[in-house]
């Protein structure tokens, strides 16, 4: 294993673990899926660029899109909660009422 892709699969990893054990807010969250996101444009980048495939060049693109999409999702749904609830902590939030 390289130390590239032992970089790129820690942070990944890192970024699930903190996703799995910190939520406690909504931010915090937000925060760990963008880190995970970023590793795999990184390793999609890096893997593109080793192939030296003009196919599959495009698509690191299209992940980094797709992730700003998100990131503007996550950011509206944090400032909805909290003008609503009043906090970002996922406690509070309660599926059953609306």
């Amino acid at each position: 294993m390289s130390p590239t892709h032992f970089t790129l699969s820690a942070a990944f990893l890192l970024g699930l673990t903190g996703l799995t054990f910190h939520r406690t807010h909504l931010l915090s969250a937000l925060l760990c899926l963008e880190a995970m996101m970023l590793s795999l444009f990184l390793a999609l980048s890096l893997w593109t660029l080793e192939l030296n495939s003009t196919s599959s060049a495009a698509s690191p693109m299209f992940l980094l899109a797709f992730s700003a999409c998100e990131a503007s999702a996550g950011l509206a749904l944090l400032v909805a909660t909290a003008r609503t609830h009043g906090t970002d902590r996922l406690q509070s939030l309660n599926l059953l009422q609306c």
